[in-house]
């Protein structure tokens, strides 16, 4: 996930798009709901929800959220779900999209701090040249100039280029040594090229309809074609590069956009053009495997565009890479504003 912290986005923000006063509608609408409309609700566990709130609040800037902040932190478990129907309302945000829910991971490699026959793929730190550049060399050029050699920029080497590959798709990972240990690596930036996507590519090419894609399905197919599969990588000219996160616990989930855990089953990733980073939003998802649960958005992605477009966080390792990859699912989510806000959006006429 692309990681830049971001304000919370306040109520000018929001109504940009919103209803005219004249009651005409644009792009964006929005719709105020109780909480008895919201499917699940009274079944959640609220004080879930509430601990990730607490965790990310502290850093709004806004005195409307820093109020609600100081209210939440005195709140007991028992009292989390009266904190949230007090204080907030939700709303519905639509943009003429439909909705999709996908998942994301952290990701463990196995790797060395020291290249060797095995461990040889790197990890690297951003090149000073590029942090400016706005647009730098694409992934081929990074790859296959020798630019990055020499240079001390690697944190670690890996030893499979396609694992690695995804990890920059997640934007965040874990790295294996052979002593036990590990090492935690997050966004440090990319070439600011524009994300194309491999998997569309081999549905272009024929090669797979779009219902059988995914994560595992992509890597498989690498493997299998190991000449193609080297130049399939290379279509997403996207190169992101990683820095080393000394600071976060081992049992703590990786740094989301407000340089904060995120939390299995908890933490979304949003469009931050429309929902607020940091602010608790229900989410309904539909498919096999329904959830109806309180969750609050502490992270974004560069694939997640839309007002009813998020990623959910499914934890760390193997097993949560293939529950996230597999996901792909309708619903709908609800941003819970607080009070003013919420009825801020509404058209002057009503």
């Amino acid at each position: 996930m692309i990681r830049t912290l971001r304000r919370a986005i306040g109520a000018a923000c929001l109504m940009g798009a919103a209803m005219s006063a004249t009651g005409a509608k644009s792009e964006t609408t929005y719709s105020l709901l109780n909480f008895g409309q919201l499917d699940g609700w009274a079944a959640d566990d609220h004080a879930a929800a509430l601990n990730v709130f607490v965790q990310t609040c502290r850093d709004f800037d806004d005195p409307d959220w820093l109020s609600i902040c100081a209210v939440a932190k005195q709140q007991d478990p028992e009292s989390a779900r009266a904190f949230f129907e007090l204080l907030f309302r939700p709303v519905l945000i639509e943009d003429g999209q439909d909705a999709l829910f996908t998942g994301y991971f952290e990701p463990e490699l196995d790797g060395s701090r020291t290249r060797s026959s095995r461990y040889r793929y790197p990890i690297y730190k951003m090149p000073p040249e590029a942090r400016n550049a706005g647009q730098w060399l694409p992934r081929r050029d990074i790859l296959t100039s020798g630019v990055m050699e020499g240079r001390g920029l690697e944190i670690a080497w890996v030893d499979d280029p396609v694992e690695l590959f995804f990890l920059q798709i997640q934007g965040s990972g874990r790295v294996r040594l052979p002593d036990g240990s590990t090492v935690r690596v997050g966004y440090g930036g990319s070439n600011g090229h524009n994300y194309r996507s491999i998997g569309q590519e081999l549905v272009r090419r024929g090669v797979y309809s779009v219902h059988q894609v995914s994560a595992q399905v992509i890597k498989n197919w690498v493997r299998r074609n190991p000449s193609d599969g080297r130049e399939l990588l290379m279509h997403n000219p996207t190169y992101v590069f990683f820095r080393e996160v000394r600071k976060v616990a081992s049992s703590a989930g990786p740094l989301g956009a407000m340089n904060r855990s995120v939390t299995t089953l908890r933490s979304l990733a949003v469009d931050p053009k429309f929902t607020p980073l940091g602010a608790p939003v229900w989410l309904e998802k539909d498919g096999a495997e329904k959830m109806r649960r309180l969750m609050v958005a502490q992270d974004t992605g560069s694939a997640i565009k839309g007002a009813q477009r998020a990623d959910i966080f499914y934890g760390t390792g193997d097993e949560a890479g293939q529950a996230a990859g597999r996901l792909r699912d309708p619903g709908r989510m609800v941003v819970l504003l607080p009070i003013q806000r919420a009825y801020a959006l509404l058209p002057e006429d009503i």
